[in-house]
């Protein structure tokens, strides 16, 4: 029998109950294997300029998001494991796999159900396009 062992994992992060539960799982795996989780939180932004608004709306949003980075940080450094934080601008799928291509994760932990309900109904869930898209493995939390 071949043992998997994680050196990194990547956690989607979007500070619904899925993405806590995720970080959980994640923090459970991690002691196991003695791993590093980084937490990736994507802002959704409209992909071209000109839907943009001239202000900066994303300020809550990032704020919001370093909020709960903050929070993931100190809950797995109270399970004594390593965190380290992405936060970006763009489409939650697409900017999770190709993160998680580059950065050469072992395993992505994704909620199945995040923030974006109204989003999912009209385009497909995040968790679903992260499980077609990636080559890697993915634990995908209910």
């Amino acid at each position: 029998m071949i043992k998997t062992r994680y050196q990194r994992i990547l956690v989607a992060l979007d500070g619904s109950k899925n993405s806590l539960r995720g970080l959980n799982d994640a923090i459970y795996l991690a002691r196991q294997c003695q791993a590093v989780i980084t937490g990736i939180n994507v802002i959704a932004r409209p992909p071209h300029p000109a839907f943009r608004s001239p202000r900066y709306p994303e300020k809550p949003l990032l704020q919001n998001a370093q909020k709960f980075m903050d929070y993931a940080k100190k809950h797995c450094a109270q399970n004594g494991i390593i965190f380290e934080q992405k936060i970006v601008f763009g489409d939650p799928g697409y900017s999770i796999v190709k993160f998680a291509n580059d950065k050469n994760f072992d395993i992505i932990v994704i909620g199945a159900r995040g923030l974006g309900a109204i989003r999912e109904m009209f385009f497909g869930s995040v968790s679903n396009y992260v499980l077609h898209k990636s080559s890697l493995p993915i634990l995908v939390i209910k």
